[in-house]
């Protein structure tokens, strides 16, 4: 019995032996399990012909207890993570580099695996700042590679859902005209003090239109000095009866907290947005679609703004105002900081169309290849092109004056500053001498009086030349080339690679999480073109 047992005792521990052997040497080559196809020996391969470490310095941050991870190998971890997911939180970014052997790979002169905080603070304290150095660098290296066309961008925006709050809008207008209220409220309330409090003394508060934080405050201060005000001796709650000076005091500090408050807002809000979310200062309330028949809703978001060059990401930008039109001149800016030249084609839809683009492109030597909100009228329906109650299709006289259909002559009215133009344009607004009778008003105008037409001969000629332009043989490529390429792109950061709402919050936090989307499309669509052509060929 005895040695039945010892035998069966030996038999297992052969077992065990055998066992942890085979786990000793199967990661010993992960290259030979790696499909010789994946995306980590592109990424590989871009990442050695970049020089990222000079941007992974930080003086700021304090290093302390055990040795970290390599700055490098945790930037291909972050990276590649972004490539093959297309949006990737730090916890499945943790469980990558522990289960997946590419993440093995990148991580094999490592002891240890990084944890989620661990990714966390490398990309708060080392990429926050330098992403956009190290998205410039990688496309200098794929562009060179790739021989991408730099001349032609197509330029197209999204708002994108913020992680903030469905109902927590504040409005700039609402605060701006409550605060007038409060203005009238104070002055109530010092006219009250001054009567019922210092009427046997020869001091009185002002009264303003307007009232300051700090002019408010010295109100308070001032008060608590005269009346020696003595908050332990204050009362609150049912059947107390506050004395009045306690009364004027508690109204002074409501509404000084109530001025700041405002102040506060409309400062978050700036002078460029209406709105801020109260659980993301920087995001800002805009219609989204969202579902396929086009419903919106109004939802805290931002603005992205992308130019593609042969369908990569050339240049992102995130805005925090709807309008794309305020978008492309930043876009640009952006994009000759890359290149250090602008591009020859700039392809846009209808909502870049304006004249401070137009005006922007032509002081750059940039052609104009950007709608305008009614091309589409222009081009395909003959009926409103031709139509001779348009004032751009008024006739003139021998004279030189504005002749309407009915044969009435328009008046110089006066010259006006173009709405919203930075340049300082005018435009020409002409009255007609007499409706009365007319028997084309209806057709002509719906104002009760006179008709009034504006004339811009700047931004009528702008619109002929971009007809001309994307009307042409090249014009029309380039449009087909627009729909495919810009649009595509943002099909596939949204639907394919389901990246469809911001996670971070911050304006900072939100363009490095852009970026390192831009980095991970433009890294998948590098080497999905490489192994295309080597199957082509």
């Amino acid at each position: 019995m005895e040695n039945v047992l010892n035998t069966y005792l030996n038999n297992t521990h052969s077992d065990n032996d055998y066992y942890n052997s085979i786990q000793l040497r199967l990661p010993l080559d992960l290259e030979t399990i790696i499909s010789f196809d994946d995306p980590i020996y592109t990424f590989d391969e871009v990442l050695r012909g970049c020089n990222v470490e000079k941007y992974l310095k930080s003086d700021t941050y304090e290093t302390r207890g055990r040795i970290g991870f390599n700055l490098v190998t945790m930037l291909k971890v972050v990276l590649f993570g972004y490539m093959i997911n297309g949006n990737i939180s730090t916890r499945k970014l943790e469980k990558l580099c522990v289960n997946d052997i590419r993440f093995r790979w990148l991580l094999r002169n490592e002891n240890s695996f990084p944890s989620h905080m661990t990714i966390c603070n490398f990309m708060n304290h080392y990429l926050k700042d330098k992403i956009e150095n190290i998205f410039k660098e990688i496309n200098s290296y794929i562009f060179t590679k790739d021989n991408v066309d730099l001349e032609h961008i197509y330029i197209d925006g999204t708002k994108m859902e913020a992680n903030a709050n469905k109902y927590s809008w504040v409005w700039k207008n609402a605060c701006l005209t409550s605060r007038i209220r409060l203005y009238k409220k104070i002055n109530t309330l010092l006219l009250s003090i001054n009567e019922d409090l210092l009427s046997f003394e020869c001091y009185r508060y002002s009264l303003r239109d307007e009232y300051s934080i700090e002019y408010l405050e010295l109100i308070i201060s001032d008060y608590e000095k005269r009346f020696k005000v003595d908050k332990s001796t204050f009362v609150s709650g049912k059947g107390h009866k506050k004395s009045l000076i306690q009364r004027y005091y508690d109204l002074l500090i409501s509404h000084f907290e109530k001025l700041k408050e405002y102040a506060y807002k409309i400062e978050t809000c700036g002078e460029k947005r209406n709105s801020f979310s109260k659980t993301d200062p920087d995001a800002t309330f805009m219609r989204i679609k969202t579902d396929y028949m086009g419903n919106d809703q109004l939802l805290p978001a931002y603005n992205l703004q992308f130019g593609i060059c042969d369908e990569y990401i050339a240049v992102a930008d995130v805005n925090q105002y709807a309008c794309d039109m305020d978008c492309f001149i930043p876009l640009m800016l952006k994009y000759y900081d890359s290149y250090k030249t602008f591009p020859k084609y700039p392809v846009a839809d209808a909502g870049y169309g304006s004249l401070n683009n137009y005006i922007f492109c032509k002081e750059h030597n940039m052609g104009l290849y950007m709608k305008f909100g009614s091309y589409a009228k222009e081009t395909s329906d003959m009926k409103f092109h031709n139509d001779p109650f348009r004032s751009v299709n008024f006739k003139k006289d021998s004279d030189g004056n504005i002749i309407c259909p009915n044969n009435k002559k328009f008046i110089f009215l006066k010259t006006s500053p173009v709405k919203g133009n930075r340049y300082g344009r005018m435009e020409e607004k002409y009255i007609c001498e007499d409706c009365t009778d007319c028997p084309f008003r209806n057709k002509c105008t719906k104002s009760s009086k006179n008709r009034i037409i504006n004339v811009n001969k700047e931004l009528t000629e702008y619109h002929k030349e971009v007809i001309e332009n994307l009307e042409s043989i090249h014009g029309a490529l380039l449009r087909m080339n627009r729909s495919i390429q810009s649009e595509g792109t943002f099909g596939i950061i949204k639907e394919d690679r389901n990246y469809k709402r911001i996670v971070r919050k911050g304006l900072k936090a939100v363009t490095l999480e852009i970026f390192m989307v831009s980095i991970g499309y433009n890294l998948m669509k590098f080497h999905n073109k490489l192994n295309r052509n080597s199957f082509v060929c």
